[in-house]
């Protein structure tokens, strides 16, 4: 990790400089905004137990529709 001190009597615009520049070379800047977005990938197992929690909610609110708990809705066909 890079290590930046301002140097006695350095002025601000010559130590932002000498900073910028030694992030733009250590590369870390750049690895963390590659990072930033990156999303881990997700399990066949995940998957499987994302797509019964959703099958549920939507029996569930089917259910609750047909007996009038649930305003009808024109997204379902």
């Amino acid at each position: 990790m890079a290590d930046f001190k301002r140097k006695p009597g350095e002025s601000f615009e010559s130590f932002l400089r000498k900073f910028k520049k030694g992030l733009k070379n250590s590369k870390r800047l750049e690895k963390a905004r590659s990072k930033q977005h990156l999303e881990p990938k997700i399990t066949k197992q995940l998957q499987k137990k994302h797509a019964l929690i959703g099958l549920k909610l939507h029996h569930k609110n089917e259910y609750l529709r047909k007996i009038g708990k649930l305003p009808e809705s024109n997204m379902h066909p």
